[in-house]
């Protein structure tokens, strides 16, 4: 009780794990799938974006929204995500699934790892992740070190450049006219897109696009990228000093998955030696959702 349980959608997992329901929904932009799901140690299934219809769903980005699935096992989560999944025609950002990608992984699963990982001095984290990955070869997975750099970078695009003046457009008349009602550290990130031109956005699309093709194309050959579901977790009296730093810290391994138009699904992985939980996530191309799930 004296953790905080995600972030934003954590409501969603905490029901979950105190088992008042089957499943729940999340909306996924920065992490939110995914996160809450490891400090809750549950299972989160983070969408290829257009999937599952956002339509009804009050926007953050809408360029990066996902809904995201909840659940105590991965077969429940990609049984929901099948039936609530599918192209409408009324939700602008809908995709119909291309069906190209694999519906399996490969036998012996290649997975690619952070060639630099950071913790921020968690070290009962940094122990469970190394745990979980000599778990994972001892199951007969190769792991081979990749650049992170542009991972990391696209990564901090999200709440450190002009894409945050999508989530002041998606408050809208809220910010313009009762800001007041707004919690003030929100409001703050939110009335920080109003210091960012046209110019700047289009310039922050090029770079998302270079850092995007990076992304991807540095994951051909791989069946999935594995990191921590986030590096480290807080207390809400940590969280009350430092709500934008240390969310953003928790954002690490997540943020930039949405942007590069990534699949991926967060797993329970270890308890912490101090009894806390600590996930994993595999991330893949778009559409390698069944993949990721087999």
């Amino acid at each position: 009780p004296d953790y905080v349980s995600g972030g934003s959608s954590s409501g969603s997992a905490s029901v979950l794990a105190r088992g008042l329901g089957a499943f729940s929904l999340g909306t996924d932009t920065a992490g939110s799938g995914r996160v809450p799901a490891g400090f809750n140690n549950i299972v989160g299934l983070k969408p290829t974006k257009g999937w599952l219809s956002n339509r009804g769903v009050v926007p953050a980005c809408r360029l990066n929204d996902a809904v995201s699935i909840f659940a105590l096992t991965v077969a429940d989560a990609y049984l929901v995500a099948s039936l609530a999944g599918g192209y409408d025609p009324q939700d602008a950002y809908s995709r119909a699934n291309p069906r190209t990608a694999p519906a399996a992984m490969s036998g012996q699963p290649r997975f690619a790892i952070p060639d630099t990982l950071e913790f921020f001095g968690d070290v009962e984290s940094e122990k469970a992740f190394n745990q979980a990955l000599d778990k994972l070869v001892s199951n007969g997975v190769s792991l081979v070190k990749i650049d992170f750099t542009p991972f990391k970078a696209l990564a901090e695009q999200l709440y450190y450049g002009a894409w945050v003046a999508e989530r002041t457009v998606a408050v809208g008349k809220i910010f313009e006219e009762t800001p007041d009602v707004m919690d003030p550290v929100v409001r703050g990130i939110v009335a920080n897109g109003l210091n960012y031109s046209a110019v700047d956005a289009w310039k922050a699309e090029y770079l998302r696009a270079e850092l995007s093709r990076k992304i991807n194309l540095a994951l051909e050959g791989f069946d999935a990228l594995v990191v921590p579901t986030s590096p480290t977790i807080r207390t809400l009296k940590e969280m009350e000093q430092e709500p934008v730093l240390f969310n953003s810290q928790f954002g690490t391994y997540t943020n930039f998955t949405n942007l590069a138009d990534l699949s991926a699904l967060a797993l329970p992985a270890t308890l912490r030696e101090d009894g806390l939980p600590a996930g994993i996530t595999l991330i893949a191309p778009a559409w390698h959702d069944g993949a990721l799930a087999a």
